[in-house]
This record gives C-alpha cells, structure tokens and sequence, in this order.
C-alpha cells in the first residue's frame, strides 16, 4: 500500500473493518471466547478499541454505543439473543492462553 496516497488507505482500512464487523454480526454462532481463544480478540475488544481511538481524538463514544456498533444492537441483546454457556474445554483454553479482558 506504499503507493496508495493516506485518505485513500484510510478510506480502504475503515471499508475492510465494516467488512470484518458485517461478518462477525453475521457469525453470530462463533462466541466471543472463541475469538479470544484463537485470535486474542473479541467483539468487546473491538468495541473498546473503537472507544479508545474516539477518546483520542477528543469524541465522546461511550462504551456501550461502541458495542452497539460492533454487534449490530445492543450488546445485552446479543447475548441474550445469541450468547451460549462457555463449554469446560473454552473455559481451560481460554485460562491457558491469558488473553482475558
């Protein structure tokens, strides 16, 4: 992407991170351990991430309206709608790898 002026990087960066949000809105069967577990990262990760690059740049966007965007509705609706009991074997896992929040 070295010949790629910046706004145009930007604008590729900000359409690939909608595309990554559209599919793990549509992977609703794939949890949030699961994630952490193999990527070290979640759905709450990215909402995070999104509130933290808003504070630095002086825009107030408060937790949970950054979790609404990444899932799609609010977040206590995901998991109520989509959220299952995290299995024994994603529970070691997830202790193993250390990646908790």
């Amino acid at each position: 992407m070295a010949d790629i002026d910046e706004a145009a990087r930007i604008g590729i960066e900000a359409a690939a991170f909608r595309r990554l949000l559209a599919h793990l809105r549509e992977r609703t069967d794939v949890q949030n351990i699961d994630l952490m577990n193999l990527a070290g990262f979640c759905r709450n990760c990215l909402a995070k991430w999104l509130e933290e690059a808003a504070a630095e740049r002086g825009l107030p966007l408060p937790r949970e309206a950054s979790r609404e965007h990444v899932y799609g509705m609010p977040y206590e609706e995901w998991k109520a709608r989509y959220q299952t009991e995290a299995s024994a074997e994603q529970r070691a896992a997830f202790d193993k790898a250390g990646t908790g929040h």
